[in-house]
C-alpha cells in the first residue's frame, strides 16, 4: 500500500460503507444501547436487565463485527482489491432479503429495515460501479 488513493467510483462504494460499519461498529462497543435505539430496538438501563439477557452481550458481538468488516473493506479499497468488491455483492443482496424479512415478518421493528436498505443500496451502487468499470476500455500505458 504505497499511497491510500480511492481509484473509481466501486472503490468509493466500498470506502464509505467501510467507514460507516467501522463507525457504527465502534459506536455498538462504546455504548450498545444507542445502536439498540438507532435500530428501533427498546434500550433498558442495564440496571433494569433481568439475569440472563444476553442482548447487550449480542450488540456488542455485532458491533465489533461490523467494526471488522470496516476495516476489511477499507484495506480492499487500498488494495484495489476488485475480487473483493465482487464478493459482496451477492452477500450484501442476501443481506437485504434476510433483514427486511425478519421487519416484514415482525420480528425486528421497522427502523431495521434500515440495515438492509443500506446493504441493498450499498450492493447495487458497488454492483453497477463494477458493471461500468468493467465496460470501459483498459487504459493504454
Amino acid at each position: 500500500m504505497d499511497k491510500f488513493k480511492i481509484r473509481d467510483a466501486s472503490g468509493w462504494t466500498m470506502f464509505v460503507f467501510g467507514v460507516l460499519a467501522l463507525l457504527l461498529g465502534l459506536l455498538g462497543l462504546i455504548r450498545p444501547e444507542i445502536l439498540l435505539s438507532l435500530l428501533g430496538f427498546s434500550a433498558l438501563d442495564r440496571a433494569a436487565r433481568a439475569a440472563g439477557d444476553y442482548t447487550l452481550v449480542f450488540i456488542t458481538a455485532s458491533a465489533m463485527a461490523s467494526f471488522n468488516m470496516g476495516v476489511y473493506y477499507i484495506l480492499a479499497v487500498a488494495n484495489d482489491y476488485k475480487k473483493f468488491y465482487k464478493w459482496t455483492v451477492p452477500f450484501r443482496t442476501l443481506t437485504f432479503i434476510v433483514f427486511s424479512l425478519l421487519v416484514l415478518t415482525n420480528l425486528a421493528p421497522i427502523p431495521f429495515f434500515g440495515i438492509g436498505l443500506w446493504e441493498g443500496l450499498g450492493a447495487l451502487a458497488t454492483g453497477l460501479a463494477l458493471r461500468s468499470e468493467n465496460r470501459k476500455p483498459a487504459a493504454k500505458g
